[in-house]
């Protein structure tokens, strides 16, 4: 299954909902996909938590433009400007939305309930003060796209190698996202309406790139059986992760780039 941040629903959805290019219904019904509700907790002038159709009028009221979203990781605060303290929640998360406009941040919390096969997910997003800044690190679409051909070819060279005969799981993977780079087109359902071609494509191949480095680490060895040759795949597999989360962030922000420019 392809990665789709929950931050990254928000904010594409909610970027249209900005823009006025959807109505609040079907912003909030595909902010919540398969999850059970999403509520906002801690929104200024809100005692209690509330659902995801005022949180976003709440919002667009307290100034907020647009929408950013975060994936950081340790060492790599990709998508944050601060203070400590949101960046802490962040981190814990793994991703988070900062709004434009208004200097306030939401961070996700998870809960599932029910037996397996009838699992109920609820989120709660926790909205807290940011600091107004230039987010981290975080690339233009084109930047992206070729830090991911690049990065993408880099790693199929060594990942095949790696793998008996080139015919590994981790291989295969590889050599499929790479050609899906030229042969996927767009999806009218891989983001929100209001966003350019290029971030569906930069967003597509992120994604690919994102499954081929979760397959390789949950496939273990595969044929590299040599400490050093898992070294090496180890070696090959971190700058492809981090390139492709830098990728996912600027294809969900490029509708409020777009905007700035």
């Amino acid at each position: 299954m392809l990665f789709e941040p929950r931050s990254g629903r928000l904010a594409a959805w909610g970027n249209a909902l900005l823009a006025g290019l959807v109505s609040p219904d079907e912003a909030v019904l595909s902010i919540v996909g398969e999850d059970s509700v999403h509520r906002v907790a801690g929104l200024p002038g809100e005692a209690e938590p509330v659902g995801l159709t005022l949180a976003l009028g709440r919002l667009r009221a307290l100034g907020a433009s647009g929408l950013r979203i975060a994936l950081p990781a340790p060492g790599h605060p990709l998508g944050l400007s601060g203070p400590p303290e949101f960046n802490a929640r962040a981190l814990e998360a793994e991703e988070a939305v900062v709004c434009v406009g208004a200097a306030l941040g939401l961070v996700p919390e998870v809960a599932e309930a029910g037996p397996a096969g009838d699992v109920h997910v609820s989120v709660v997003w926790h909205c807290l003060p940011v600091r107004e800044a230039p987010p981290a690190d975080v690339p233009s679409l084109g930047e992206a796209e070729r830090e991911l051909a690049e990065a993408l070819r880099e790693a199929t060279v060594v990942l095949t190698r790696l793998d008996v005969a080139g015919s590994g799981p981790v291989a295969e993977a590889a050599l499929s996202a790479y050609r899906a780079r030229a042969e996927a087109g767009p999806s009218d359902k891989a983001l929100a309406p209001g966003y350019p071609a290029r971030a569906v494509r930069v967003l597509s191949l992120a994604q690919r790139v994102d499954l081929m480095v979760s397959l390789a680490y949950e496939s273990g060895h595969g044929g590299a059986v040599s400490s050093s040759e898992m070294a090496a795949r180890a070696e090959a597999l971190r700058p492809v992760e981090r390139v492709a989360r830098r990728a996912l962030v600027a294809a969900y922000n490029s509708a409020v780039e777009e905007r700035l420019r």
